[in-house]
Parts: structure tokens; C-alpha cells; sequence
């Protein structure tokens, strides 16, 4: 009998729009011979299937859902959704009080990643190299004079808690950073203020396998703007990704024990993308950030990372769902 699983996307920040680039490459892919599948879209208006025309509310009491006069309990669930709630670890919090098994991180790795600052804190806290930052409250926010008396120009400013280059700005002057600042805020009540560093720009998905922990084909991304914002993320032409990396082995070998050790040391689940910067000075990659729900459209990484180690997308898939039907049993 096969497993029924649902594929939840959506969400309720602005990139839920990423998240739907996500679900159409998901849905192409997934293996529905091996299982059953039922996308749930999660919105600030309801949960819902659909199913023709029609939207099927989820009972939220046990996560089913009632179609052609059954009803249908869920096995496990892939999460794709970008953001709040199945990024922050809300939405696993959720599953775990129901005992029901997902495939990304768990409730408080999800949570800690999503923000920022207690990322890279823990991080330098392990010996691992990150930018000097200024975590910033908007309740309490620190004067721009304030915040450049602790750091150097150029710095980035990004809220603290989301992804999908949202919100971020390069200030290369004093007098940007104040509508820097007021950009960021309009997205989140946390801000971070980080030092550039210059370096090489480079970004690896780890996932682990029912056997293994497998560390994908490392890309280095290079922007046709200042630095790899939303639009350059997400608009064809507009960066240059290389899978694989053309780089040395030694660099090569220190990105991939960094990403290694910071999939273990934040106790990662699931298919996992890390940023770095690769400072040829010093030769020390520093992480900027952990994606615990990477992206899975046509424009993004990690499925041009599973193509280069030559697996299909399909074969993927099927690996992170027998993982976390193997963690049900």
C-alpha cells in the first residue's frame, strides 16, 4: 500500500510566491507510483486541498483531509514552503504535537535558523567564521552613527528573520543607511547590519539520506548586480551559477567539512543550503546564513546541485520522503 503524503506550500509572507515556483517543480517530480500524493496549500485565509474546483478545508485537529467520502491520514509530510510557518519552525512544532513525520529540520533547528543573528552567533560560537553584524530591535533600534562606530563600510542590511534576498540593501555610504534600515524593517521587526566581506560567493545543500549525510556539488554564484538580491535570484540572465565550482581542491575541501560540520552541529534534517563567502586573503569560507527549506524552482540551486551529482530530481525527492518515513517507524 502505498504511503500518502502531503506536500504542503504556500505560507504567509511574501514568499509564499517562491514557494509556489518551488511546488511546480515538486509536483513534476515527485514519485507518484511509489506514493500518494496531496498538496495542501497552507494561506492566511485556511489550509486547504483542492480538488477540482473545489478547496477542501483541512482539519487542523489531526491534519486530514476528507475527499471522495474518505478520509485521508497523512504518513509523512514534504515541506515546501519558504518562510513563516514552514520555515520558523511553527509548522513543525505542529506536526511533532501530532507525532507525524516532515522532511525538513526539526521545530528548534528551523527556528534558530530562521534567525539570523542566533545563526551566525552560534556558528562563531563553534569556531566557525562569520561577519562582524549589529542585531538591531525596532522597538529600541541603535542610531546609524551608532551602529558605524561598530562597524566598517560597505555593510549589508537584511531582516533578520526570513530569506529570499527580501528586504536587503548594500550601503556603501553613511548617508544610505538610514532608508537601508527603514527598507529592512518594513519586512521584519529584527534587523541585521553585517560587514562585507570580499570573497568569492558560494552556496552547498547537504541532505541526509536514510544511510548517509551527502554533501552536494558546491556552485559559485556570481551577480550581474551589486550583490545576489531578489532580483538576482530570481530573474533569468541575471547571475551566473557554475555546478561545480571551478575552484582548487583545498578550497573545495574547506567548504565542504565547513558545511559538513554545520549541518551536525545544528542537528539539520532534510535537504539543507548553505551560503558562504570565501575570503582568498585569509582562505577562510565565512557562512552568511542557513536555508533549512532551500529553493526547488526552475531558477534555483540546489536542483542544479542534485542534476550535477547525477541524480534525478525524482530519485531526491523519493530520498527525503523514505528518510522521514523511515524516522515514523
Amino acid at each position: 500500500m502505498k504511503p500518502n503524503i502531503a506536500f504542503v506550500t504556500g505560507g504567509y509572507s511574501g514568499e509564499a510566491v517562491i514557494s509556489y515556483k518551488s511546488a511546480i517543480t515538486i509536483e513534476n517530480n515527485i514519485d507518484k507510483e511509489k506514493y500518494n500524493v496531496y498538496t495542501i496549500n497552507i494561506t492566511p485565509r485556511g489550509w486547504f486541498y483542492k480538488e477540482g474546483n473545489d478547496d477542501i478545508a483541512v482539519n487542523k485537529n489531526d491534519f486530514s483531509i476528507s475527499t471522495n467520502g474518505s478520509i485521508i491520514k497523512f504518513d509523512a509530510v514534504l515541506i515546501g514552503i519558504h518562510g513563516t510557518p514552514g520555515e520558523d519552525g511553527k509548522l513543525q512544532g505542529y506536526f511533532d504535537l501530532l507525532n507525524l513525520s516532515y522532511t525538513s529540520c526539526d521545530a528548534a533547528t528551523s527556528a534558530l535558523t530562521f534567525n539570523k543573528r542566533y545563526t551566525v552567533a552560534i556558528a562563531a560560537f563553534a569556531g566557525i567564521s562569520v561577519a562582524k553584524s549589529v542585531h538591531l530591535f525596532k522597538r529600541n533600534a541603535a542610531l546609524p552613527d551608532e551602529i558605524l562606530a561598530q562597524l566598517q563600510l560597505p555593510v549589508f542590511v537584511k531582516p533578520n528573520n526570513g530569506g529570499s534576498s527580501i528586504g536587503i540593501s548594500k550601503v556603501m555610504a553613511p548617508e544610505a543607511l538610514p532608508a537601508a534600515l527603514e527598507k529592512a524593517f518594513r519586512e521584519d521587526d529584527q534587523v541585521l547590519v553585517e560587514e562585507f566581506i570580499k570573497g568569492r560567493e558560494f552556496t552547498i545543500g547537504v541532505f541526509k539520506t536514510r544511510e548517509e549525510i551527502i554533501i552536494l556539488p558546491v556552485t559559485e554564484v556570481t551577480s550581474k548586480k551589486d550583490f545576489f538580491d531578489y532580483e538576482a535570484k530570481y530573474t533569468a540572465g541575471m547571475s551566473t551559477e557554475v555546478t561545480p565550482a571551478e575552484i582548487p581542491e583545498t578550497i573545495l575541501a574547506k567548504l565542504r567539512q565547513n558545511a559538513g560540520n554545520i549541518y551536525e552541529l545544528f542537528n539539520c534534517r532534510g535537504i539543507v543550503r548553505m551560503d558562504f563567502i570565501y575570503n582568498e586573503e585569509n582562505q577562510t569560507p565565512y557562512l552568511l546564513e542557513i536555508n533549512t527549506v532551500p529553493g526547488q524552482s526552475e531558477a534555483s540551486i540546489v536542483p542544479q546541485q542534485v542534476k550535477a551529482l547525477n541524480w534525478t530530481l525524482k530519485a531526491f525527492y523519493s530520498a527525503l520522503i523514505d528518510e522521514a518515513l523511515l524516522r515514523k517507524k
